[in-house]
Formats: C-alpha cells, sequence, structure tokens
C-alpha cells in the first residue's frame, strides 16, 4: 500500500495539539481506529495555516474525515481570514420579520459557510443546531435558530441546502433537543423530565422535517428519564428504536464529546466509548483529553466500523465543487446587507 492511498476510516474522531502537528499527533493519526479529526480554535489561524495544517494531517492519514464546529456566533472556530457568521438566531429574527427574506439569508449562510470551510479542505462542520431556544440552556441560546421547530426546520433546510450548494454535508445536532434543560452538558448531566410525548410533539418537529437532508446527526448527552435512563447518545432507546426505526433515519450517527462531564455517568473513557458504539453511534468524538484519546484508541483497535457504517460516514466527505472567490465575496455582501437591514428593524 503506498504513502497515498486511503486507509479505511476507523470509529474514532479526535483532536490535535496546536498549529502543527506534534509527533504524538502523527501516532494518533495513524493509528488503526482514528476515523477523523476536529479542529478547534488552538488549531486555527489564517486560512494559509488552516490549509497547511489540514494538509498535513491527509498527509499523515489519507482519506481521514475533518470536521469543525463552524456554527457562527459563539461557535465559529475559523476567524482570521473567514467571514464572521452571525449567531443563527439571527437568522429567526429575520424571519419574524420577514420570511422569504430569512430563507434566502440562511441558505447564503450555508453556501458562503460551506465554501470558506471548502477553501481550506475541511469536509464538514457540526452544523445546523437543531435545538429550541426556550430561553432555559445558556449552553444553547443564540445557537439555536428559534422557539418554534417550525421555524427551525425551515431554516435549517435551506441552510443545508447552501451547504450542499458548496459540496458539504450537514450535521444535525444535538438530537432529541438540548433546549429544555439549564445545565451545560459539557460541565454536568442534564436531565429533561418531560415525557416522550411533549419531546416528539415539540422539539422532535425541528428535526423531522431534514432528517432525510442531514448526513449525520450528533446525539445530546441529556437524560430523558421518562424515555430511558441513559443519555441519548448512550441509548439504544433514542438511537435504534426512535431515531433509527420510528424516524427512519438513514445518515450517519456521530457522538458528542466522549470527554464532556454528561458522558462520565456511562463509565471510564473505554466504556463510554464501547457504549456509544453499541447503542448506535457510528463514530465517537474524543476532545481535549489526549490520554483519554490514547486510551479509546486502544481499546477500538479491533473493533473495525462495519461496512453500513463506513458508508454512512463516507458521505460526510465534501464533494468536489469549483472555487469561486467572486462566489463568496457576493454571498458575504449578501449576508453583511440583510444583517444590517434586521438589526435596523429589530432597532
Amino acid at each position: 500500500m503506498s504513502e497515498n492511498t486511503p486507509l479505511p476510516l476507523g470509529p474514532v474522531m479526535l483532536d490535535v495539539t496546536g498549529l502543527e502537528l506534534t509527533p504524538e499527533d502523527r501516532e494518533r493519526l495513524r493509528h488503526p481506529a482514528t476515523g477523523g479529526v476536529i479542529l478547534f480554535a488552538r488549531n486555527v489561524g489564517a486560512p494559509e495555516q488552516v490549509a497547511a495544517l489540514v494538509a498535513a494531517i491527509r498527509a499523515e492519514r489519507p482519506g481521514i474525515l475533518i470536521a469543525v464546529d463552524q456554527e457562527g456566533g459563539r461557535v465559529q472556530r475559523l476567524r482570521e481570514g473567514f467571514t464572521a457568521i452571525p449567531p443563527m438566531r439571527q437568522l429567526g429574527h429575520v424571519y419574524d420579520l420577514d420570511r422569504n427574506k430569512a430563507c434566502e439569508l440562511a441558505r447564503a449562510t450555508g453556501e458562503l459557510l460551506g465554501r470558506e470551510l471548502r477553501s481550506v479542505d475541511i469536509d464538514f462542520s457540526f452544523a445546523p443546531v437543531l435545538d429550541r431556544d426556550l430561553e432555559i440552556s445558556e449552553v444553547i441560546g443564540d445557537r439555536a435558530f428559534h422557539h418554534d421547530p417550525d421555524v427551525i426546520a425551515r431554516l435549517a433546510a435551506e441552510l443545508i441546502r447552501g451547504l450542499g450548494a458548496a459540496g458539504m454535508a450537514a450535521v444535525g445536532k444535538h438530537f432529541p433537543g438540548h433546549g429544555a434543560v439549564a445545565a451545560d452538558s459539557h460541565v454536568a448531566l442534564p436531565v429533561d423530565d418531560r415525557p416522550l410525548s411533549e419531546i416528539e410533539n415539540q422539539d422532535l418537529e425541528a428535526f423531522r422535517p431534514v432528517l432525510g437532508d442531514l448526513e449525520g446527526v450528533m446525539p445530546a448527552h441529556v437524560v430523558y428519564p421518562q424515555v430511558d435512563a441513559q443519555p441519548a447518545g448512550f441509548s439504544r432507546v433514542w438511537l435504534q428504536d426512535i431515531l433509527r426505526r420510528e424516524l427512519r433515519y438513514r445518515g450517519a450517527i456521530l457522538s458528542d464529546d466522549l470527554a464532556m462531564v454528561g458522558a462520565e455517568k456511562v463509565g471510564d473513557p473505554a466504556e463510554r466509548a464501547t457504549a456509544a458504539r453499541a447503542a448506535g453511534c457510528d463514530m465517537v468524538l474524543i476532545c481535549n483529553q489526549p490520554e483519554q484519546a490514547d486510551t479509546i484508541l486502544s481499546a477500538q483497535a479491533g473493533q473495525p466500523l462495519s461496512p453500513e457504517a463506513r458508508r454512512r460516514l463516507e458521505r460526510l466527505r465534501a464533494r468536489p465543487v469549483e472555487a469561486d472567490r467572486h462566489r463568496i465575496t457576493a454571498l458575504r455582501a449578501q449576508l453583511a446587507h440583510w444583517l444590517q437591514a434586521s438589526q435596523l428593524a429589530i432597532a
């Protein structure tokens, strides 16, 4: 096998240390259980640096998937030389004023986001956020399009369409909904006591219309005790019975970060990875904890992806689209114009 031959995808997505690869990064990238890398703010500077880092990752592990959280607003890792994408709630505000313009703006935002990420050879962003903004969850807040699931679904559908125009897949989060709990799953285990019927009639109505357009879904590290005792990302009830069977979702399922406090209930790092995959996750994320990453890689070394999981994950790989700087410039101008107009109207 030549050095440039793509290796089979493994089930683990991890991170790297800084702006350049370290020897330890390179060793983890070569591990047979590695399948993806997620970039963070510490990994990114100007576009030229990001492109060089991505190229180094791909040279070390041909065929790897490279992702980032580039939602806009508070959660935008790539900033220097990239457009400042507004928080998605801003699109919700525009929708309240002019539905057609909001949908147009959402589509343009998705295409701009996708084209900028594709310019540095990143495969996908973990977006859109499909949680409802109920003014309860600070960690969600203005990351959500709206409180109304119908509005969320409409705007998300247009954002997904824009991403697709840029050759990029969409990954919706946080199934089945993180907006009704105050606790932040990064630092606590949120518990949502609502009955399944309420979640289905409200939160899932934001997911249901767009599931056929999502190549990936990320479940929440939230427990819904009236449905299952396990957090959604470790629950066969949520991932198999509801997401796969009831909602007939056919795309990839990627866990949220297994280093988050919301995942600790399940066990040690290796146990979390095993439980997430057993519940139905095709790929598991481990971030900001190199020692935990090593433990998970070791535990998953003999647990390759099934052919079905591999096919689902391959659909997250970005499709070639002709680079067009003029199109990016036009999209930036469109975004700036409508944001200015909407802010004046709101004021």
